[in-house]
């Protein structure tokens, strides 16, 4: 399916705590475009920008209060990683603004990533391997939208990354074809 990055540079870091809103252009967002849609999650990461030393807290994690309203994407790009790919009809929703409600990052599911570093020139990066990736799944909370911010201890600097993300297809499971088979072989018709 189609993957996707979502980059961001020179944003202000905010200490943010659990179940508190977060402030437009302080955040990177990712929810779901539609109730189905799954998301998986490969790649995370970020940098200090800052001319001068401070510790940057980043924190990965579910929301448990999700955007509402309106969701844009101001100073940050998301694109197709494949330049032969076509985006699907129904996309993610990369946001770091909202004209509603803006996100809250839960108390209890909201901490899956921790990036600590420095402000003048760390970096953090975390990278699933294969098949245990990040899901997001829908666009509600808590499984449908996580968000990329800083935690409490956060000091003031300037950070950039990126999410590398999927869209992909939920398997449907197969009824009718299923459900002949049952019947075939109650009936002794396959492998009698």
């Amino acid at each position: 399916m189609a993957r996707y990055s979502c980059s961001f540079a020179n944003q202000t870091a905010l200490a943010t705590a659990d179940t508190t809103a977060l402030t437009t252009l302080k955040f990177m967002a990712l929810q779901g475009g539609s109730a189905t849609m799954q998301l998986k999650v490969n790649e995370v990461q970020s940098g200090g920008e800052s001319s001068s030393a401070n510790v940057i807290s980043y924190s990965f994690g579910r929301s448990s209060t999700v955007g509402t309203a309106t969701l844009s994407l101001s100073g940050a790009y998301n694109a197709l990683l494949d330049a032969t790919a076509t985006a699907p009809g129904t996309v993610a929703a990369p946001y770091n603004t909202t004209t509603g409600t803006f996100p809250q990052r839960s108390s209890t599911l909201g901490h899956l990533i921790i990036h600590d570093y420095n402000a003048y020139g760390g970096l953090a990066r975390w990278q699933a391997r294969q098949g245990e990736e990040i899901t997001i799944y829908g666009a509600s909370a808590t499984a449908g939208e996580c968000t990329y911010s800083g935690f409490s201890n956060c000091a003031a600097g300037i950070v950039g990354g990126h999410l590398i993300y999927e869209l992909c297809a939920l398997a449907v499971p197969m009824v009718a074809g299923l459900v002949f088979c049952l019947f075939h072989a109650a009936s002794g018709g396959i492998g009698a």
